[in-house]
């Protein structure tokens, strides 16, 4: 990846919709709107961080991202729209419940991935190499040397694409991808200078305690 000055990067996933209540596939092709727990989610995060001084704010082609940091959106700071940052296309099975087929089906997909075939994929979707190739032309074009002045970056993106994204820009290998949980507007902030990555905060769910039950 490309070099450039220090930045710091907030990664968040999006809210819930009501795909992640329901317990549906929902990948790249299901361009879903944030629920009510969504978009309090999203509020909270912004009442928690909207005192970082973001420079710029990317998102994912799908709308479920721009929902979620809408008040950062409406400041207004710049923001951009990446497809590289889009969530994994799960190909036939999106928008539907996880059967028992459904499951023995991906058990066989994370059993290939764990052997080391990042090739294979669900029927019409994409496999982590296809993923992991958009991210990384996503991310270069993101710490480009036409974007220094961006010191401080928050993105908003999906759940596999951040766990498979943290294994491309911490080094790791794409088979630890589940080393990285992410829940709803869960948040990773990250370290980026002299081409490398350093994971400064994990997983944190902080913001959501300003969510009243």
């Amino acid at each position: 990846m490309s070099t450039t000055d220090k930045k710091k990067i907030y990664i968040i996933r999006h809210g819930e919709t009501d795909y992640n209540k329901a317990g549906l596939v929902q990948g790249r092709g299901i361009d879903a709107d944030l629920n009510e727990k969504g978009r309090a989610q999203g509020r909270a995060f912004f009442e928690f961080y909207k005192s970082v001084p973001f420079d710029k704010v990317y998102t994912s082609k799908l709308k479920r991202t721009h929902q979620t940091v809408r008040d950062f959106l409406a400041i207004p700071l710049p923001w951009e729209q990446l497809p590289g940052l889009d969530e994994m296309d799960w190909g036939k099975h999106e928008g539907q419940s996880i059967s028992t087929e459904i499951r023995n089906e991906f058990e066989k997909i994370v059993e290939a991935w764990n052997s080391g075939d990042y090739s294979v994929k669900p029927q019409g979707g994409e496999s982590p190499l296809d993923v992991y190739a958009r991210q990384e032309e996503a991310m270069n074009y993101i710490v480009s040397e036409e974007k220094e002045n961006e010191k401080t970056i928050l993105i908003c993106m999906h759940g596999r694409a951040i766990r498979l994204l943290l294994c491309q820009l911490t080094g790791r290998p794409l088979k630890e991808m589940d080393h990285f949980p992410h829940q709803n507007t869960s948040l990773y902030i990250l370290n980026y200078a002299d081409g490398k990555y350093e994971i400064e905060t994990f997983n944190s769910l902080e913001h959501l305690e300003l969510i009243k039950d």
